[in-house]
């Protein structure tokens, strides 16, 4: 194994919020022998301590009532009484008891110590500023520059100093213009703010007057701008809040514990989940999360997948006969939802029970169900022209058959026919079927044929990387949402904001972050906080992870407030990096503190994974064969195993060499060409 030095993201932490500090988080019950820990935090970007406007000596400003009892400031603040000066406290105190003298020979006059922190002489509750007073823990506004709003912090704490300075310290508020959303700062209310935990200290004249901050829900602050409470319909529609225990640049911070109070809905806690995956390919983003919830004790089930292309879809079904797979666009599928929600309302099902279980609604299942009904009509069948509607097999949104009326379609089986002659017609043609049409709609919603909001617990996928990938020489650098290679991602959201997950997972490449300064990266960001999840985003290179080749991949998570906002995986394995990290991204970086010295797998290369193939000709045609051989590598064992074999506690039902291997074929040259290519190297 190898040793290797690298440094930590914040995103390990379970405290990521909307910012985050340039500061490192210092963790005072740290161990100082040499580990793997990931409780260090190096925080993100680019949130700054604020700087408050300097002003001259207030006369007006000053502390009120008497000092905290000094037992329990030093209880409280034990930061800014250094431990000799407890160490003289206790002495003193001591002599007063024997009846020795005062030694006289230790000044008083430090106003710092050694940890940089202002070393105070005494601690209040109240202050007087312009005649207003202040309570510890209150809100306020402070001072800014002269071009910027005030900013707005809670007190919470109130000292004066050795040398008679009054200073306060502010936990600091931040809005969304200050995060990593940055320019996208109008899809957030302008009354939001979040709580960091960047605190400093500031001059008591610094503070221009109270702001009433609201605690909507356990996570979100609202504060009156205008309004002496916030809107009304916030609080109505405060379904989930972001997280405001840590401020990170654009991610939210650990939800488990607000104020001291845990919230609901532990991971743990659930027995089984529905996962849809959107822009799901063969499925592999979908299966991996299922994989890793089974290890960690959860049932996650695919239970609808998306995508556009065809043979994907069919590869995913074949895997997966337990998901609901459509084959079409995104943008269809979220018309599709809308429509079908509608129709489920039209006929009052919504509220009503529903089947977990026998999900699949696919035309096999149907099939021996209807072949009863065409026997039937068959012997009552005439030479009429008018065809009568059997039953709906199917539906979907947008134009199939090559029609390019956008619109709800259902696929009909006419009675007295088979599967042969079913055709998809236009909801408009089905006005005189409703009873038809109810009887579908009740069997697909007992189903959960489609999901409705809630239904899906975990929402998954990537959208197309063609408008922001370094590959593309025509991105549209000044208005990225106007490419329709990059309007995907505001499906993806839309789909998203119509459903409601309590989690999602959002993967893309590097370039969202490089692409036009990170514009379509803090557009995600924004788009979730601005539909009340937490957010936490990271970047993880697959080769970390024992993966033979370097891959670096972007990862957000977004996770409603009454769930536990989870950290992104540690690396395993040493990696040989490629290509480059955006600097004003860098820190978000999945890895180790630097200061950490921990012991990781060696980097895989290509060899590891395909040394055991055996070799083939030219002609070669079969399109499964036997390895022939035992694996070579751990890497090589691990992806021989069987499903249930990767996750459970099954051991290998045959030998590993006798796996069957599929589709070892290369692609067929003509001879000419085979013959020109140059012999194998050792």
């Amino acid at each position: 194994m190898g040793r290797r030095e690298t440094t930590k993201s914040p995103a390990q932490h379970d405290a990521v919020s909307p910012l985050q500090s340039k500061r490192k988080k210092p963790n005072p019950n740290a161990d100082s022998s040499e580990s793997c820990s990931a409780d260090n935090i190096v925080p993100l970007i680019p949130s700054r301590r604020k700087t408050a406007k300097t002003s001259t000596v207030n006369p007006d400003a000053c502390f009120v009532g008497k000092p905290i009892p000094a037992t329990d400031a030093l209880a409280k603040w034990p930061h800014r009484y250094p431990s000799k000066d407890f160490f003289y406290f206790t002495i003193i105190f001591s002599s007063k008891l024997l009846g020795k003298k005062k030694d006289s020979g230790r000044s008083s006059n430090e106003v710092t110590s050694e940890n940089g922190a202002l070393n105070a002489k005494s601690h209040y509750r109240q202050a007087r500023v312009d005649g207003v007073i202040y309570n510890l823990y209150d809100a306020v506004y402070v001072k800014a520059e002269d071009d910027k709003p005030d900013y707005i912090a809670r007190i919470v704490e109130m000292f004066e100093t050795d040398d008679h300075e009054q200073y306060f310290t502010a936990q600091w508020f931040y809005r969304a213009e200050d995060t990593v959303i940055k320019d996208h700062e109008d899809l957030v209310d302008k009354q939001r703010v979040f709580i960091s935990d960047v605190k400093d200290e500031n001059p008591l004249d610094c503070i221009v007057s109270k702001v009433k901050v609201a605690k909507i829900t356990p996570n979100s602050f609202w504060f009156n701008m205008n309004n002496p409470e916030p809107t009304p319909k916030v609080e109505s529609d405060m379904s989930s809040a972001i997280s405001s225990e840590t401020v990170s640049n654009g991610f939210v911070g650990d939800i488990s514990m607000v104020n001291g109070e845990r919230c609901e809905g532990e991971i743990t806690d659930l027995v089984e989940w529905s996962l849809l995956d959107l822009y799901s390919g063969c499925g592999a983003m979908s299966t991996g999360l299922c994989f890793g919830a089974s290890i960690s004790g959860i049932k996650l089930v695919t239970r609808w997948a998306v995508d556009i292309n065809e043979h994907a879809c069919n590869s995913l079904k074949l895997n997966h006969p337990e998901t609901q797979v459509r084959n079409e666009a995104a943008e269809n599928f979220l018309n599709l939802l809308k429509a079908w929600h509608k129709l489920c309302g039209d006929f009052k099902l919504l509220g009503s029970e529903r089947s977990d279980s026998d999900l699949d609604m696919n035309e096999d299942e149907l099939h021996d169900e209807v072949e009863d009904m065409k026997n039937e009509a068959s012997e009552n069948q005439s030479d009429s022209e008018e065809f009568e509607v059997g039953k709906l097999l199917a539906v979907c949104h947008g134009g199939p058959n090559d029609v390019k009326k956008p619109g709800q379609y259902f696929k009909v089986r006419w009675k007295g026919y088979g599967p042969g002659e079913d055709t998809w017609e236009p909801i408009d043609g089905l006005s005189d079927c409703k009873d038809v049409l109810k009887d579908f709609v009740k069997r697909g919603y007992k189903k959960k044929l489609l999901p409705l909001p809630g239904d899906a617990d975990f929402i998954c996928g990537g959208p197309p990387c063609q408008g922001v990938s370094g590959f593309n020489r025509f991105r549209n650098t000044q208005a990225p949402l106007e490419d329709v290679k990059n309007k995907q991602l505001l499906v993806y959201m839309d789909i998203i904001e119509f459903l409601k997950p309590k989690y999602v997972l959002m993967e893309n490449v590097v370039d969202i972050l490089r692409f036009a300064g990170g514009f379509l990266g803090r557009y995600a960001v924004g788009r979730l906080v601005a539909m009340d999840y937490q957010a936490r985003m990271g970047m993880m290179a697959a080769g970390s992870y024992g993966l033979p080749q370097f891959r670096m991949r972007v990862f957000l998570w977004g996770a409603l407030h009454t769930q536990k906002l989870p950290p992104y995986p540690l690396p395993t394995h040493e990696v040989v990096s490629r290509g480059f990290v955006p600097s004003e991204f860098e820190e978000i970086t999945v890895a180790y503190d630097s200061k950490d010295t921990c012991q990781l797998g060696d980097a895989l290369f290509l060899e590891d994974a395909i040394s055991d193939l055996p070799p083939v000709a030219n002609d070669e045609s079969q399109d499964e064969r036997k390895y022939a051989t035992a694996p070579c590598t751990e890497f090589q064992r691990y992806i021989r195993l069987k499903r249930n074999e990767m996750v459970g506690n099954m051991h290998p039902s045959q030998s590993q060499s006798g796996r069957i291997l599929y589709d070892h074929r290369p692609l067929k040259l003509n001879q000419d060409d085979y013959d020109s290519l140059p012999d194998s190297q050792e």
